[in-house]
């Protein structure tokens, strides 16, 4: 009696030739991708290098425009609007470090301390969102009047007094000086620090936390050595994401502050729109990019994290 062993066949459990999946599949990825390709190339590739050739551009609206390679626009641009950008890094930096004060507590009280009211106050982080970014800035107009309630309580409480020697108010006024700019960055980008922080904090084990208590570790302690250092990937996302949209934001800088107060995004929209000098206006877009990405870098390869929520 012989024993024929058959390979290959459809009712063993194994021993079957393995099958390469089907080729057609193999194009699901990239289809998946497509979109989102097309869509970047559209709409953010083309225009940049629509807008690099503007800026090598030279000549007006009424004789035209020649592609003359005009990189001196750069230096140019660079040289006379300088105060602007030095201006605009400062005031989105103070936002930043204004958002980040106030926004940790908050999405550390959300995370540990909310409960089942976690919801509600998540609802209320984001409200803002629920209004028109110049309503919200505008409302910030009424509440830094030179005669309003805010005003009155800075002044009697000599708050002003410290600002003004801080170069950040006039005399007892709020409104159209860098503080009342640094307020509107801080409040119109505070739930992009407040979400990202709460993603980090919710992460964290809270076994962890019994843990370091096991250990005799004090709160303080608790927080410096467990906390803070897995809220990191948190810390970072939101700063970035508080930073970069407040350094080239000019809705603030013109309704709440003054021509003194004016940031590199009032210089771009003043050359667009106004002044109609197309290839300033495209050489300082990109220089606010470039000294954007530049940070950026610097800032995440300092923090030293590769856990970005």
């Amino acid at each position: 009696m012989s024993v024929t062993a058959h390979t290959g066949g459809t009712g063993g459990g194994g021993g079957g030739d393995l099958k390469d999946p089907p080729k057609r599949g193999r194009w699901v990825p990239y289809a998946l991708l497509a979109p989102g390709l097309i869509w970047l190339v559209v709409f953010f590739l083309i225009p940049m290098l629509v807008q690099g050739g503007t800026s090598l551009q030279t000549g007006g609206l009424e004789k035209g425009y020649d592609f003359t390679w005009h990189w001196s626009t750069y230096w140019d641009a660079l040289e006379q609007y300088y105060p602007q950008f030095l201006r605009s890094f400062g005031y989105a930096a103070a936002a930043t470090v204004m958002c980040l004060v106030i926004g940790y507590p908050l999405a550390y009280a959300i995370a540990f301390k909310a409960g089942r009211w976690r919801g509600l106050w998540l609802v209320l982080v984001i409200a803002p969102f629920f209004t028109s970014f110049l309503v919200r800035t505008l409302a910030w107009k009424t509440i830094l009047a030179d005669n309003g309630v805010v005003v009155d309580v800075l002044n009697t409480l000599h708050f002003t007094d410290v600002t003004a020697l801080l170069g950040l108010t006039e005399g007892d006024r709020v409104l159209a000086t860098p503080l009342a700019v640094i307020c509107g960055l801080t409040y119109n980008f505070l739930p992009f620090m407040v979400l990202p922080l709460y993603a980090s904090l919710e992460r964290i084990d809270p076994r962890l936390h019994e843990a370091a208590n096991d250990l005799y570790a004090d709160p303080k302690t608790t927080f410096r050595r467990v906390t803070f250092p897995l809220s990191l990937p948190g810390v970072v996302s939101g700063t970035l994401l508080t930073f970069i949209p407040a350094s080239g934001d000019y809705v603030n800088a013109a309704w709440l502050g003054s021509p003194d107060t004016g940031m590199a995004g009032n210089v771009i929209q003043t050359q667009f729109l106004r002044v109609l000098d197309y290839p300033t206006a495209a050489a300082l877009s990109f220089i606010l990019m470039l000294l954007i990405v530049l940070m950026v870098s610097a800032y995440i390869r300092k923090a030293g994290t590769e856990e970005l929520v």
